[in-house]
C-alpha cells in the first residue's frame, strides 16, 4: 500500500534543524546533504504529493494550498460528495500532516489544504489567535465557492475547526475531529506547562515576532510545484522545517486557552470524532469525552499515537476514511429528509 513505509521525522522543528547541521560536519558536507540523508533514513512513504498554489484571502494576506481530487461531484442538496477542508496540526503545514490521508481520500472527494497562519507559507500577523485562525478558514471557504464542506482538523487543526463551527455556523457541513480536545490545562502539570509558554510568548513578541518573518527556505520554495516519489523524503524535511520553534512556542500558549465545553452541545452538524488511542499527549479518554458532549457523534478509533496520522498511516487513514464517510451519509440523510 501507499503507505506501507513509515515517516520517522523529528518531532520539533529545531531538533531537525540541529541534527540536520551535525550531521552536515560529520559528512564533511552541506546542510543539504544531511537533510538528504534524513529523508532518505526516515523511510517517508513514496508518492506524489498534489501541487500547490497560492491563495488570496482578501484582507487576511495569502496562503499555499492544496487543492486535489475531483470537483464536479454533484450538487449540494442532491447526494453530492462533499469537498473535504484539511486543518493541521501545530508545527506543521497542510499537506505535512495530510498527505497521507489525501492520497487516499482525494480518490473520491475534493481535498483543500492549506497552511494556517503562523506556519509554513500561512498568513502572517503580528500574533496569533485561534479566532483568526477560524476566519481563516471561513476566508478559504468563500474564496474557493465550497458549498458546506466537511472540515477535518488534527490536534490543533481540530480546535480550529470547532471554532470554525462556532463563529461561521453557516458556512460548514460536517467535522472531523481527530486527536484533540475541548480543553487543555486539565492537569497541574499542563497548567504550568501552558502558562510558561505564554509567559515566554510575551517576551518573545517584545523582541520579534515569528508572524512576521519568513521561515527557512519560505522566499525560495516555488510558486508551484509537485514532488514525485524520490523527492517526497526531502519535501517532507522542509516542510517540517518552514515553522519556527519561536512559531510553536507561542502557538502552544494560545493552544492551551481554549475551552469549548460550554458550547459544544450546540454543534448542530453531523460530527465524528477520530480517537488516537495509544496517545500520551491528549489522552484518549479526554478525546471520548469530547464526543460525548457533541450531539450524535459518532467514535472512530484508530490504535495509534498522537503522530499517527504520518508515522502510523496505514492504520490511521482507514479510520479517517471511515469517519468522513460517516458525516457524509448522514449529511446524505439530512438531506434526503429536507427534500422529502
Amino acid at each position: 500500500m501507499f503507505y506501507s513505509n513509515r515517516v520517522r521525522l523529528p518531532t520539533h522543528p529545531t531538533s531537525a534543524r540541529l541534527l540536520g547541521r551535525s550531521i552536515g560536519r560529520l559528512l564533511g558536507g552541506t546542510t543539504d546533504r544531511a537533510t538528504d540523508w534524513l529523508a532518505h533514513r526516515r523511510g517517508v512513504p513514496e508518492m506524489v504529493v498534489p501541487s500547490g498554489a497560492w491563495v488570496d484571502l482578501p484582507g487576511r494576506g495569502r496562503t499555499w494550498l492544496t487543492d486535489t481530487g475531483p470537483t464536479d461531484t454533484g450538487a449540494a442538496g442532491s447526494g453530492a460528495t462533499p469537498p473535504v477542508l484539511l486543518l493541521h496540526a501545530i508545527g506543521c503545514t497542510g499537506m505535512l500532516t495530510w498527505f497521507p490521508t489525501v492520497a487516499e481520500l482525494a480518490r473520491t472527494h475534493r481535498v483543500i489544504a492549506f497552511d494556517q497562519r503562523w506556519h509554513g507559507r500561512g498568513p502572517r500577523a503580528d500574533r496569533f489567535s485561534l479566532h483568526d485562525c477560524a476566519d481563516d478558514v471561513a476566508a478559504v471557504i468563500t474564496a474557493l465557492g465550497l458549498e458546506r464542506p466537511i472540515v477535518a482538523g488534527y490536534s490543533m487543526g481540530g480546535v480550529i475547526a470547532q471554532r470554525t463551527w462556532r463563529q461561521h455556523p453557516d458556512l460548514i457541513g460536517g467535522l472531523v475531529l481527530a486527536a484533540t480536545s475541548d480543553h487543555f490545562r486539565v492537569t497541574p502539570h499542563e497548567l504550568a506547562f501552558h502558562q510558561g509558554l505564554e509567559l515566554v510568548g510575551t517576551a518573545l513578541r517584545m523582541v520579534a515576532s515569528p508572524g512576521r518573518t519568513n521561515p527557512a527556505g519560505y522566499a525560495a520554495w516555488p510558486a508551484r510545484a509537485e514532488y514525485t516519489a524520490d523527492q517526497v523524503g526531502r519535501w517532507a524535511i522542509r516542510e517540517f522545517r518552514s515553522t519556527s520553534p519561536l512559531t510553536v512556542a507561542q502557538a502552544l500558549g494560545v493552544l492551551g486557552r481554549h475551552h469549548s465545553t460550554p458550547w459544544l452541545g450546540l454543534i448542530d452538524v453531523p460530527t465524528a470524532v477520530v480517537v488516537t488511542a495509544r496517545d500520551a499527549l491528549i489522552p484518549a479518554g479526554r478525546q471520548r469525552a469530547l464526543a460525548s458532549q457533541i450531539p450524535g457523534a459518532t467514535v472512530h478509533e484508530a490504535e495509534v499515537g498522537h503522530g499517527g496520522c504520518v508515522l502510523e498511516a496505514a492504520a490511521f487513514v482507514p479510520v479517517m476514511l471511515e469517519a468522513v464517510a460517516s458525516v457524509q451519509g448522514r449529511l446524505a440523510e439530512r438531506d434526503s429528509e429536507q427534500c422529502g
